[in-house]
């Protein structure tokens, strides 16, 4: 007997599969089977759903609210004099203007105006969005415990600002399934500004699955080059060839799946097919060349160009159409500590368009009815300088405790306004929105029980809302 003759098992799936005649791997599979079967969300709502879809239009690094959304004449009347610590509390600020001498009031130089029959007041910076004043509803009152931008983004896109969580387009795919067959039913596109500063970076944990299973993580398209890496098939091999490659592969897959349990194999020979009709599908979605000229009149020029937040905006149209479930748009560039007076403006311009563009087009396409738009930052803008108050030239630091978002479409009252800052547009005075009232009333407006979609993970129920959030009930119409 050749006693040298061993196998050293690689992992533990192995060591399971080659001790006990297998009986291991086979309780391995059933524990495996018995959590998957717990996690299990059946891709129905659990009511009448107003949206079937969403586009998130995130602007990421806090748009000032100040300056766009929530006029405070009061600043004028108080400029550079000391934010009054009766309003502050002692709350907490960044160590950016933390060591200031002064935390001087700092107004806003551009003008509002009354929009629409409701009278909204929108700032000037966004005369595009000024003309759908009575299509969205803005919530003045929102409010978020991060101060810094990857636990404050983290934190509106996971429910959690430590890192690990689901995305919330995990979730809304994990919970509801896809509405098409050809194209991820999570997609994200990325913006940078004109102006080539593209500020905070972005996470592929922002869009990811998380602790779900990896085919409801989101799908990032780029705006260079292949849209996805590896689209086309290498020369020489047909679309036939390529078919029988993938059967082939799926089948020793199912075989391995058969014999292991491992529910991730599932999903590779899903993504595995999903990614075989996406080398028709996405060249098709990209492809803008039947679009008539009134769909460039509506974008702009901008649209023409890849990578641009106007060109992201009719993507995302076009997504719409095709049954993605959950959009996601992101614009980096909006953090201004300094030079706000310049760089707002232009990021403003970037933006302002396309975002409008999107609204009328939905709702001239009938889609706007069932699809919710959203659009807004991780947080706000303070209503002190950074650095020395000036009336021409200054910037602003990050402020969770008050901002404003705007939301429009499936089951959204249009033409209000929701919640209410005090004078200082410091802090909440009436109506605050929480991050999680948000997550939560987005999957009510889905069909969907914030309390009632859950995972179970290493022993504990999770869900996207953590322990919090309550359905924003007087902004549904």
């Amino acid at each position: 007997m050749d006693c040298h003759r061993y196998h050293i098992p690689t992992s533990r799936r192995e060591f399971l599969q080659r001790t006990a005649a297998g009986f291991g791997a086979t309780a391995l599979a059933a524990l495996w089977h018995s959590e998957s079967a717990a996690s299990t969300v059946f891709t129905n709502p659990h009511f009448a759903p107003k949206a079937k879809r969403v586009i998130f239009l995130f602007q990421s690094g806090g748009p000032s609210h100040l300056d766009l959304f929530d006029p405070k004449p009061e600043l004028d009347r108080l400029f550079d004099q000391d934010l009054p610590d009766s309003v502050r509390q002692g709350q907490r600020i960044t160590g950016m203007v933390a060591n200031q001498a002064r935390l001087a009031l700092q107004p806003s130089k551009f003008g509002f105006k009354q929009c629409g029959q409701s009278g909204l007041p929108i700032g000037d910076l966004l005369p595009w969005t000024q003309k759908i004043a009575d299509e969205i509803c803005v919530i003045r009152s929102m409010h978020t415990e991060a101060i810094n931008h990857d636990p404050a983004i983290t934190f509106f896109q996971t429910g959690s600002q430590q890192p690990g969580r689901p995305s919330i387009g995990a979730w809304v795919d994990y919970g509801l399934g896809s509405l098409n067959r050809d194209l991820p039913s999570f997609v994200v596109l990325n913006a940078v500004p004109s102006e080539g500063t593209p500020g905070q970076g972005l996470l592929t944990r922002l869009w990811s699955n998380g602790f779900l299973p990896s085919r409801h993580q989101g799908v990032l398209l780029r705006s260079e080059g292949q849209p996805v890496l590896y689209l086309d098939d290498p020369s020489g091999l047909s679309r036939a060839g390529r078919g029988l490659i993938l059967d082939g592969s799926n089948r020793l897959n199912a075989i391995h799946r058969d014999a292991t349990g491992d529910p991730e194999i599932e999903t590779r020979i899903a993504q595995n097919e999903m990614a075989f009709r996406m080398q028709a599908s996405v060249p098709e979605l990209m492809d803008l060349s039947s679009e008539p000229e009134s769909t460039w009149d509506l974008y702009g020029e901008a649209a023409r160009q890849p990578g641009t937040f106007a060109r992201n905006c009719l993507l995302a149209r076009r997504m719409a159409e095709r049954g993605v479930r959950f959009i996601q748009l992101y614009q980096r560039g909006w953090d201004h500590h300094g030079s706000l007076d310049t760089r707002l403006p232009s990021l403003c311009s970037d933006t302002d368009r396309g975002s409008a563009a999107l609204v009328l087009d939905l709702k001239r396409r009938g889609l706007l009815e069932d699809t919710l738009v959203i659009w807004g930052g991780e947080f706000g803008r303070t209503p002190y300088a950074q650095g020395n108050a000036n009336r021409e030239k200054y910037g602003r630091d990050h402020h969770g405790r008050a901002f404003s978002l705007w939301l429009a479409g499936a089951g959204v009252r249009a033409g209000h306004i929701h919640g209410a800052t005090d004078e200082f547009g410091f802090n909440i005075i009436e109506n605050p929105v929480h991050i999680h009232d948000l997550q939560a009333t987005i999957l009510h407006l889905l069909g969907m029980d914030h309390e009632r979609l859950t995972f179970r993970f290493q022993g504990r129920q999770y869900r996207l809302t953590d322990v919090h959030g309550r359905v924003v009930e007087s902004i549904l119409s």
